[in-house]
């Protein structure tokens, strides 16, 4: 009897053991590579509150990671898009806080629009007729010669004596010139646009107003759908790639001042057009060099302005006054604006711009009262 139970507490030990054996000695689960890391770390940190669109692109992102030092890069990126505003305020996909900010006037911002002499009247007499016409004390135009009719319009019309080309230099020159004003200003706000853009006032100021004006604030949209890659000139004989996201200065962008003070070194007393030399790109992409690669500032990306480069015709009708900036021309060969209903005809108003404008100020004294939008 003993016997027969001491033989099965033996078996029982012995299969024991090997169970044991068995478990230490088996291969263990391959670790996950970088970009399952990646992706795993980069899921966990979008919030369900940002919808479906904002969630999609850290995944789409994670696919293309390949190394240990690209998935960092990514997964701060995407905690940056992620996470809260440095004012701890809840930010919705399209960069806009919920909440305002500071109270604002006019009077704090800046809005410059650059134009060029051949363009004064096919261009900056519709803009004088529309949106300027309800905020001149707001809006500074630089262009490159003189024009007393534009003087007569408005007194915040300054000739930047750059070239009147379409150049890198050029443009980077007028750009100058801009920051320098607004600095001169002491306003809180610096907005710039092109002579192509409507710019929807009311919306300006409510967008402005949920950031604090002190604070490394730089919004607009970009043009592209990664960041661009630039080589960037450190020394006569030694350059070194970099790459950042810029807001494409043809839908406009806005800038705080307390950011702009920051940019001083690189913008103020001519050293922008230096500074655009050492990555030779046009002026919106050194802004965003300086912001975004020098300073560590990220673009606070914002579906409320709008470029000729996209499809106009996709914007709705019925969410005009929630947009900041709207623009007309080209888009795959075909005429690009915003499709609206108006008191004028597409060829009585092909920028759509005078529809726009009396569907936002209906009270405007050549609006047509009987207009239906």
């Amino acid at each position: 009897m003993l016997k027969r139970c001491g033989r099965r507490l033996l078996l029982g030990l012995a299969g024991a053991l090997l169970a044991c054996l068995l478990v230490l000695t088996a291969d263990p689960p391959p670790a996950p590579v970088p970009a399952e890391r990646g992706r795993r770390a980069l899921h966990s940190l979008v919030p369900p509150a940002l919808g479906l669109e904002a969630a999609a692109a850290p995944r789409v992102l994670a696919r293309e990671v390949h190394s240990l030092s690209e998935y960092f890069s990514l997964l701060t990126r995407a905690r940056r898009d992620a996470g809260p505003p440095p004012d701890g305020n809840p930010r919705p996909a399209d960069g806009h806080p919920r909440t305002p900010a500071e109270p604002l006037v006019p009077r704090d911002v800046f809005i410059a629009v650059k134009t060029t002499r051949k363009f004064h009247r096919a261009r900056l007499d519709l803009l004088l007729e529309t949106w300027i016409s309800r905020h001149k004390e707001m809006t500074f135009i630089f262009t490159d010669g003189e024009d007393e009719v534009l003087a007569r319009h408005t007194g915040n019309v300054v000739n930047t004596n750059c070239s009147a080309a379409h150049s890198r230099q050029a443009l980077s020159c007028k750009m100058a010139v801009e920051y320098d004003h607004f600095i001169e200003s002491g306003r809180k706000w610096f907005c710039h646009v092109d002579d192509d853009n409507y710019v929807n006032l009311r919306a300006l100021l409510r967008l402005l107003a949920s950031y604090p004006h002190t604070q490394d604030i730089y919004i607009g949209k970009p043009s592209l759908d990664r960041p661009i890659q630039a080589t960037e000139r450190v020394s006569e004989n030694r350059v070194r790639p970099v790459h950042f996201w810029f807001a494409t200065g043809g839908a406009g962008f806005c800038i705080s001042r307390g950011l702009a003070l920051k940019m001083s070194p690189w913008a103020s007393g001519g050293h922008f057009m230096s500074t655009a030399e050492r990555i030779r790109l046009p002026d919106d992409c050194t802004v965003g060099y300086i912001v975004e690669a020098l300073l560590g500032v990220p673009l606070i990306r914002s579906g409320l302005f709008h470029s000729h480069l996209e499809n106009l015709q996709q914007v709705p009708a019925s969410e005009l006054h929630e947009q900041v900036t709207l623009s007309y021309g080209m888009f795959e060969n075909k005429r690009n604006a915003v499709h609206v209903k108006g008191p004028f005809s597409v060829e009585a108003d092909p920028s759509r711009f005078r529809s726009i404008h009396c569907h936002l100020y209906p009270d405007t004294p050549w609006c047509p009262r009987t207009a239906i939008f």
